[in-house]
């Protein structure tokens, strides 16, 4: 039922998920293929999980899809504003950014094969849920760098199949961020 995450899915969404991202960013021209492959397996992924989620808090998939489509808005809006421009050193910085949490949540996984969690990760109290606004904070960052790549690809004239490139992009960060917001509302949901 929809109670019950199947972890078939889950894992096979998102190791799929991940070797289809990998090809594709050695082969963008397969992205016309591969793109659709990809979300096809990341709905596998965001399904099993959001119904993890959804049979221990009520409400919370609807409030995480509410909230991750406000922050893609605002985030737009913010881009196409000019409130933030997005310069090289910002592009650095937001990267240098993702990839030091990628770095703490790969650490986290193989410390996991060893019986050690990483304190703080995704749990309650105010040092974990400032960790959790601050990976959210990233994940939106990193909105601005999917905006302004569209935008340089158009400006560049870049080949038809680099739009379906960097609409995976952005799918895996619309992704990220509501897997990240969907975590942050149950820390929050756990504390009431």
């Amino acid at each position: 039922g929809y109670g019950s995450a199947n972890p078939l899915f889950i894992w096979g969404g998102a190791i799929g998920g991940f070797v289809v991202v990998l090809i594709t960013s050695f082969k963008p021209h397969l992205s016309p293929v591969l793109a659709p492959l990809y979300a096809a397996l990341e709905g596998l992924f965001v399904g099993g999980i959001s119904a993890m989620y959804a049979a221990l808090f009520n409400g919370i998939v609807f409030q995480a899809v509410t909230l991750t489509l406000a922050v893609l808005f605002m985030m737009l809006f913010v881009y196409k504003s000019g409130m933030i421009k997005v310069t090289d050193k910002f592009r650095r910085g937001v990267v240098m950014a993702t990839g030091a949490i990628l770095v703490f949540y790969l650490l986290n996984w193989v410390l996991s094969m060893f019986g050690v969690n990483m304190p703080y990760l995704h749990e309650g109290g105010t040092f974990g849920i400032a960790i959790s606004l601050l990976i959210v904070g990233v994940a939106a960052l990193n909105l601005l760098l999917d905006f302004d790549s569209f935008e340089k690809g158009e400006q560049m004239g870049a080949p038809a199949y680099m739009e379906w490139f960097m609409g995976m992009g952005l799918l895996i960060t619309l992704v990220w961020l509501y897997v990240e917001i969907l975590r942050l509302i149950a820390v929050f949901s756990s504390n009431d």
